[in-house]
Order: structure tokens, then C-alpha cells, then sequence
């Protein structure tokens, strides 16, 4: 059987910069795929660029997720979704 909620609910959205240094999108974009291959990225600037310049992040539906590095990161967007 299914949820109500699951099938009514908007898709997660990820937006991630290809212009800040700290993050490396090639690397990010595939293990954000796989944590939810029904969600919407969006690449571009995100107008984030002082954080974004020492550390990694990512904008989780509307919401900045930051780390050292893409591992950490990507260990943050799962807690957050609860993956």
C-alpha cells in the first residue's frame, strides 16, 4: 500500500553553486542523486559566496547545509531528510 502524504508531498529541492571553490559539484551532484533521485537540483550561483568560499554547502529545500568537506556534507543532508 502506499502513504497519502508521500504521494501528495513536493519533491525535496538541492541547490548547489558551480562557482564557489569549496564545494565540488562534479563530486556532489551524483551522491545527491543518490540520496534522492526524485528530487530537483538546481546548479548555479546561489548568492552564497562568503560561506561558500571556506566550506561546502548545499541549500536543502531552501535551507543551507554547510561542511568541511562533501563527505561531511552529504552526512548532514541525510540527517536532515532523515535518510
Amino acid at each position: 500500500m502506499f502513504n497519502l502524504d508521500d504521494l501528495f508531498a513536493e519533491p525535496n529541492e538541492f541547490r548547489i553553486c558551480d562557482k564557489c571553490k569549496a564545494t565540488n559539484v562534479n563530486a556532489l551532484l551524483p551522491r545527491l542523486k543518490a540520496i534522492d533521485p526524485k528530487a530537483k537540483i538546481y546548479t548555479g550561483c546561489q548568492s552564497y559566496c562568503g560561506p561558500g568560499r571556506d566550506r561546502a554547502f548545499v541549500f536543502v529545500n531552501n535551507k543551507p547545509i554547510l561542511a568541511t568537506n562533501e563527505d561531511e556534507l552529504i552526512a548532514k543532508v541525510k540527517e536532515f531528510l532523515g535518510k
